[in-house]
């Protein structure tokens, strides 16, 4: 069976001035056309062929030797090429762009972003992109816990956190709580891999592990106060709100780093913050 959307070899079963006709080896059912300007010098009746198969303009199955970016099931990143009226149109590497409509589109594209989409045939048989990635996403990542990834956020959830493709194609999720920095949906990000769940789903944080994170954290402290004329209105007291407002820190990584450079006589404690310490 021929299959819209993927890649096979078909056989050379007629030749035609415009092009070759391709089917299935043995069978003499349903065939492609492979347009002649796609057909590899020399070839002849009986020659099997590695094709893609997707539509035409006129909504015809053609073949091509063209490698797409991506077949239907996979996921990744394609270039947004223009916006018209029904959708976008991304770039997959083929002649004719592909279609991401604006009913799948978690939010609104611009011409020449990257967007993390997934193909798929849709009701009229026809290629098309959705950026309703999560069912394509699966769970048999080759990574453990601490290893480090990379991925992009796909889905943004008030209580749950940030959604990320891992390497565009794992299921991963950043906790609320471990959501630190600028997030947005489209963002690459570089995260820990915090656990490898009973599922095979990654929980993941934008942060190292405590030890190493809390020298990083003091730094972060030191360049606030530097900023701020030597001063920062938060303590061990402060609400954990404010700390993550002014420092983009956990109140526990705050007071970890606050530690440590109290330990090493950077910093003190005031009634109403910390202050530096001048030597």
């Amino acid at each position: 069976m021929i299959q819209l959307g993927k890649s096979q070899v078909l056989v050379i079963q007629r030749i035609k001035e415009f092009g070759v006709y391709l089917g299935e080896p043995g069978e003499a059912g349903q065939s492609v056309l492979l347009p002649k300007k796609q057909v590899p010098e020399g070839a002849g009746l009986g020659d099997e062929l590695e094709v893609f198969i997707y539509k035409d303009s006129e909504d015809r199955l053609i073949a091509t030797t063209a490698k797409p970016q991506l077949m239907v099931g996979e996921t990744g990143l394609l270039r947004v090429k223009e916006v018209g009226k029904i959708g976008a149109f991304l770039d997959m590497g083929l002649e004719k762009d592909l279609l991401l409509p604006f009913k799948e589109q978690s939010r609104r594209v611009q011409s020449g972003e990257d967007c993390l989409v997934a193909v798929y045939v849709d009701k009229s048989q026809r290629l098309a992109a959705t950026m309703n990635v999560y069912p394509y996403m699966n769970a048999d990542s080759p990574y453990q816990k601490d290893d480090k990834v990379t991925g992009i956020i796909y889905e943004i959830h008030d209580t749950i956190g940030a959604f990320v493709a891992v390497d565009n194609r794992y299921y991963g999720l950043v906790p609320k709580k471990e959501l630190y920095g600028e997030t947005k949906v489209g963002g690459q990000i570089e995260a820990r891999v915090t656990k490898v769940r009973a599922d095979g789903k990654l929980d993941l944080s934008l942060r190292d592990k405590a030890h190493v994170q809390m020298d990083t954290d003091a730094r972060v402290i030191l360049d606030l106060l530097l900023a701020s004329g030597g001063t920062l209105p938060i303590n061990d007291k402060t609400s954990p709100d404010v700390i993550k407002r002014e420092a983009d820190m956990s109140k526990n990584a705050f007071k970890r780093a606050v530690g440590r450079l109290l330990k090493d006589g950077k910093i003190r404690i005031t009634d109403t913050g910390i202050e530096t310490v001048v030597e």
